[in-house]
């Protein structure tokens, strides 16, 4: 009667619950829209393959290669296999543990009268299983799932920010490029005024002075160009790298004009955030699984059952005959912790701690998430509107410096206004590709700040393509 009571204890105190799951929730409510969200009657864009909005061919082949051979996103996915992995060792503890053995040996021992001879054989199986009374596997397995989730999400941010990364790249050496074909044009420009000025000089219709401003023009456009060079230079090895090559330069032909920035993308609802930012996602699969580890934790403080068997095969040829037959055993081992110092509570405490700072972790991930794209919508509308005004005021520059030359070379000014006028076009000009770039790079920022589900298709492959190898 004794030990079906305390089976029935048993029975009953497993199908409690140990520890309740916390339900996560965000530390502030979010607001129906984005402060930032400049209303337009422009449709926005769709965020799959965000790539694909700026109409460039030699950048969708480099994205391709970016997937296939970054070494980076090599890294990761090995990490993930590696989680994947422990995963299935963590999972296994659930199962029947199955071994088998065989053993054969002979030997020989002296004796009174002659000596002892004897073969032994032996075949057996061994099974052991634990019960899982009070959950702990299944919150071991849980967490190590959520875990091996959570590296999925962390991949898929790496397909997100590498191909961001590779997109800025890009169009800042389409900048650079640019930058020195305007660089290139206005040395022709400026050494074209010397020669008219080093003419009106030897004429004696202008002082010497004139002469030294238009060489100063022309010598510090010829200085730019070198800084132009250098960034275009580190542009194109950054991009080398990013595709798993040797530093190197990109061949001739490519593209030295800044396309038009496409619309804005889909942005959506704030909430909708959550679910769309993989990062956002890993952060909350880990808070899952910290609560699973609490679960764990306490499950340690109770007891434990396993069972084990064994089943065999005997045959023994001794000098006084053959012993042959089969043999089983069956066992059941029961572990209950009474002292240990207070270890299994600390445990308890620790793993909570844990939990608590996950949670904390997961509200300043999607706070952060908010601001950035919050930050983002705003850089994408000021910028905007920073190249419509640059725009306007380098064709302003542009009649300034025509009109200006023309009254100088009539003798109708002196050549301080057509310096001004020199130095104000070339360097608007300059900041306009600057900003038309920064545009480039604001619509960019914001693919990668609202995130996406394309990642999760780009990793499947890979990880399929790796398999086929095998």
């Amino acid at each position: 009667m004794i030990r079906l009571g305390v089976l029935i204890v048993v029975v009953f105190l497993a199908g409690c619950s140990l520890h309740k799951p916390i339900k996560v929730e965000l530390s502030v409510t979010p607001p129906s829209e984005y402060l930032g969200n400049k209303a337009t009657a422009e449709p926005g864009l769709p965020l799959d393959q965000w790539w694909l909005s700026f109409h460039d061919e030699r950048l969708n082949l480099l994205m391709t290669e970016l997937f296939a051979q970054n070494l980076e996103l090599t890294q990761s996915l090995a990490r993930l296999q590696q989680v994947e992995s422990a995963f299935r060792i963590t999972r296994s503890a659930q199962s029947l543990q199955l071994s088998a053995g065989a053993s054969q040996s002979r030997s020989q021992q002296p004796g009174l009268n002659d000596d002892f001879i004897g073969n032994n054989q032996q075949l057996s199986l061994a099974a052991g299983f634990e019960l899982d009374l009070w959950g702990k596997l299944a919150a071991q397995t849980k967490a190590a799932s959520l875990e091996l989730s959570a590296s999925r999400q962390n991949v898929q941010t790496v397909y997100l920010g590498l191909s961001a990364r590779l997109a800025d790249l890009y169009f800042l050496a389409v900048e650079q490029r640019a930058q020195l074909a305007l660089t290139e044009q206005s040395i022709a420009s400026f050494a074209d005024t010397v020669v008219r000025v080093k003419s009106r000089y030897r004429a004696g219709l202008v002082p010497a002075v004139d002469m030294y401003q238009a060489r100063q023009s022309l010598s510090g456009a010829q200085a730019a160009r070198y800084l132009f060079e250098a960034r275009l230079a580190e542009a194109e090895h950054a991009i080398a790298v990013l595709l798993g090559r040797y530093p190197e330069r990109s061949p001739d032909g490519s593209l030295e004009q800044l396309p038009t920035a496409p619309n804005l993308f889909v942005v959506g609802i704030p909430t909708d955030l959550i679910s769309q930012r993989p990062d956002l996602q890993a952060a909350l699969q880990r808070v899952e699984a910290a609560d699973a580890r609490v679960a764990v934790a306490i499950a340690d403080r109770f007891p434990s059952i396993s069972l084990s068997g064994g089943y065999g095969s005997l045959r023994q040829d001794v000098t006084a005959g053959l012993i042959k037959g089969e043999f089983w055993n069956l066992l059941g081992n029961l572990a209950m912790p009474i002292i240990d110092g207070g270890r299994r509570q600390a445990e308890v405490d620790r793993q909570e701690a844990v939990l608590r700072e996950a949670v904390a972790i997961y509200q300043q991930k999607v706070l952060s998430a908010f601001q950035e794209v919050e930050n983002v919508l705003i850089n994408n509308f000021a910028t905007g509107q920073r190249v419509e005004r640059l725009a306007e005021t380098a064709q302003t520059t542009g009649a300034t410096l025509r009109l200006s030359t023309a009254r100088y070379l009539a003798g109708l000014t002196d050549y301080l206004p057509v310096l001004t006028a020199q130095r104000a076009d070339f360097d608007i000009s300059s900041r306009l590709l600057s900003a038309q770039r920064q545009l480039l790079a604001d619509r960019i920022s914001l693919a990668r700040a609202l995130g996406g589900d394309w990642m999760r298709d780009k990793m499947n492959s890979r990880l399929q393509l790796e398999k086929d190898k095998k």
